[in-house]
C-alpha cells in the first residue's frame, strides 16, 4: 500500500521525531467505547459502583486512552498507510471523565531493510503519565 496524504515515507523519518495528539476524554466518549467494545465494567459507566471502587469515581477504559497513540501512527507519524505491528503498554494512572489527555509517539529506532519503525509512546494527563509504551511499525519506502 502506497503512502498518501500526509504520510511520510521511511525515508522521512528520523530517530527523535516527534508527534502528538490530544483530547479531552468525555462521558459520551466512555459510553461510545464501551458499546463498540462490549467493555461495560461498571467502574466505567455507573458512578455508584465506581465510588466503592479505589478509583473513587468512574474511569475511561484505558483502551480509550490508549487508542490515542494509534491515531497518532495512523494519521501522523508516519499516517496513513502504516501498518501497527506492536504495542505493549503500562497502565499507571485512571483517566477521568474531564481530563485532557496528550499522547505521544518518538521515533526510537529505524530498521530500513524491514523497514520497521520503533516509538517510544506515552499518554499524560496534565504532568501525570497515565500510559508508558512502546510501538513497532511497518513504513513503505517512497515509490522509486
Amino acid at each position: 500500500m502506497a503512502a498518501s496524504g500526509n504520510s511520510l515515507y521511511l525515508e522521512d523519518l528520523h530517530v527523535g521525531q516527534t508527534a502528538s495528539f490530544e483530547k479531552m476524554v468525555t462521558e459520551g466518549d466512555i459510553v461510545k467505547y464501551a458499546e463498540v467494545s462490549g467493555d461495560t465494567n461498571p467502574v466505567h459507566l455507573d458512578a455508584d459502583y465506581a465510588a466503592a471502587s479505589p478509583f473513587k469515581s468512574r474511569i475511561a477504559h484505558g483502551m480509550l486512552s490508549a487508542g490515542l497513540i494509534s491515531a497518532i501512527l495512523g494519521t501522523r507519524l508516519p499516517g496513513p498507510g502504516t501498518i501497527y505491528l506492536s504495542q505493549n503498554l503500562k497502565f499507571k494512572a485512571p483517566v477521568r471523565i474531564g481530563d485532557h489527555v496528550v499522547a505521544t509517539a518518538i521515533i526510537t529506532a529505524i530498521d530500513e531493510i524491514k523497514r520497521r519503525v520503533t516509538l517510544a509512546t506515552s499518554c499524560v494527563v496534565g504532568d501525570q503519565v497515565v500510559i508508558d509504551g512502546e510501538a513497532m511499525v511497518m513504513v513503505e519506502r517512497r515509490p522509486a
